[in-house]
């Protein structure tokens, strides 16, 4: 029996404790990890031992250490105090660099990656090697083999998140690694390749790699980790073998507590339409965007309106022609309110009452070297009065901003603290928060829960089902099936710039939406059909 096939025995955790369930010596063992920042103990003297051909789980909600931990792994920052044995010696991991060179390779949420370089630039930069025909096909043979498909030559700006995910595993894999350290891998992958991924790793893993694996998508750390390690307010709290847990149960040992209810919404009835897209088509800028065809939609008073597709379908392109930072070719493709709008600015549409909160956390939604002070000012001066005099106001900005971490729960610092200085989660809750204490007239939202833990999830749909329930209109844009299905009124899906017709989400099936997703029409019948056989099948 291989190792990481005994680990899935419920026996096996004693052995887990000491790092592999063949009682051979484990790969890395982390004692007593102390690091302090001001103001917070992020690790206090945690231990984390990892066995050679593990997949072991880190799981905590957002700001519960983990990332602060894996760096330490990974030499980006130095403990307080603890040590790390690597390979039964112990090692002072100074750098990345150093710890690469040990054999630790590190997939982050966050992407590490150079916008004006090209995918080969960046992994040869990333791995410390030329950019030559010999990493070009590295790559190309890599990509091919695991389901992960890159073209070596395509600059990173014109690339979807989830295309950007694939560069970071790849560059990765190319490292031949012995400790595989993957920070939420799956947030924007499709469900296909969520399932090639894993394949990807169960492989690795039988081969002897070790995976670190932090995720807040709780079923797939039971279906994937034969061990997890669990983190509340920076100690280790708990020591699991995730098969023998549910999903409830590793929520609540992550939070402490229960998690709140799932929120499920009950039938509306929409009212006026307030946001309406009207025949448009917009050309590519150039060959590496997508171009919309014949885009319609119209979303009423209070209602929920979900948008499916694979990354890179035209997601992006939709969400800039609608927030104004790409304006339309006719004034009325674009309409608010029964009001023409598509080629008025960002700015503009922001005062109407027209709000947005794009995929890419840093560097779109927010400043990474910005205060959260700051960052709250770039939006929402144009429909808070945050200018005295036609100057900034700073103690008003201030206000607004703990007003969103006091309503929001976002774990930082204070309103001072850097954008970059938060948790995904954190961040996401706080700029999911900036736009709705806007009060807007319509939300496009993309990707709203993309890394966050349960409770932060739970905090977000509340937060977009209480909009709606106040008379706004909300467009979620989202790769996960299970929001889409459980948080909307009615559901489309974006294929290759064209969208399909909508459907009430209460008449579709999963399976039916991926249909959509492929480009496949579906007429009422069948998805009343659809959703008629998945009740008897339930």
């Amino acid at each position: 029996m291989s190792q990481a096939s005994n680990l899935t025995n419920p026996s096996a955790l004693s052995s887990l404790a000491n790092g592999s369930a063949t009682g051979s010596a484990p790969l890395v063992v982390m004692r007593n990890i102390t690091k302090a920042y001001p103001g917070v103990l992020a690790n206090d003297a945690v231990n984390l031992t990892i066995g050679e051909g593990s997949i072991h789980a880190l799981l905590g909600e957002n700001g519960a250490g983990k990332s602060t931990l894996v760096k330490v792994l990974y030499g980006l920052l130095k403990p307080d105090a603890g040590s790390i044995s690597w390979c039964g010696e112990q090692v002072s991991i100074a750098s990345p660099a150093m710890a690469r060179k040990l054999g630790i390779a590190m997939v982050f949420q966050h992407f590490s990656l150079f916008d004006s370089l090209s995918v080969l630039e960046n992994i040869a930069l990333g791995m410390g090697v030329k950019a030559n025909d010999k990493l070009r096909s590295r790559i190309a043979d890599v990509s091919a083999r695991y389901g992960l498909p890159l073209d070596p030559d395509r600059s990173v700006y014109t690339l979807s998140v989830g295309v950007r995910q694939r560069i970071e595993i790849v560059r990765c894999l190319l490292q031949e690694p012995k400790l595989l350290i993957m920070d939420e891998p799956t947030s924007v992958l499709t469900p296909q390749e969520v399932a090639d991924l894993f394949e990807t790793l169960r492989q690795l893993a039988k081969s002897g790699m070790a995976i670190l694996y932090i995720s807040h998508k709780l079923e797939e750390i039971r279906v994937l980790c034969q061990g997890a390690t669990i983190l509340r307010g920076g100690r280790k709290v708990s020591e699991v073998v995730p098969e023998e847990q549910s999903v409830a149960s590793l929520a609540a040992l992550m939070m402490g507590g229960e998690i709140p209810a799932a929120l499920r919404r009950s039938a509306i009835v929409a009212g006026a339409p307030l946001f309406a897209i009207k025949e448009l088509n917009l050309p590519a800028k150039d060959a590496n965007e997508v171009s919309l065809h014949n885009i319609n939609l119209v979303v009423g008073k209070g209602e929920i309106v979900g948008i499916a597709g694979v990354a890179g379908n035209g997601q992006d392109e939709l969400l800039a022609t609608i927030s104004g930072e790409r304006l339309a070719t006719d004034e009325a493709h674009i309409q608010f309110n029964e009001t023409p709008v598509g080629r008025q600015s960002a700015g503009a549409r922001r005062r109407l009452g027209l709000c947005s909160v794009p995929e890419e956390r840093l560097g779109h939604a927010a400043v990474p070297n910005l205060s959260l002070i700051d960052n709250v000012f770039l939006t929402a001066h144009h429909r808070k009065p945050l200018r005295r005099l036609g100057l900034i106001s700073h103690a008003r900005s201030k206000a607004l901003a703990n007003d969103i971490i006091k309503q929001f729960n976002v774990q930082c610092h204070g309103a001072s603290a850097l954008a970059s200085s938060l948790s995904g989660g954190n961040l996401q809750k706080f700029i999911v928060g900036r736009e709705i204490l806007q009060s807007p007239r319509v939300l496009v939202i993309s990707q709203p829960t993309w890394g966050v833990d349960a409770g932060a999830a739970a905090t977000i749909h509340r937060a977009l089902a209480t909009l709606a329930a106040n008379g706004a209109a909300v467009l979620l844009i989202s790769q996960d099936l299970d929001e889409l299905m459980q948080y909307c009124d009615r559901i489309g899906a974006l294929c290759a710039g064209r969208l399909s017709a909508f459907y009430p989400s209460s008449q579709l099936t999963a399976q039916q939406v991926g249909l959509l997703m492929a480009g496949e029409k579906l007429d009422a019948m069948q998805a009343e059909q659809g959703a008629a056989d998945e009740g008897e099948h339930s």
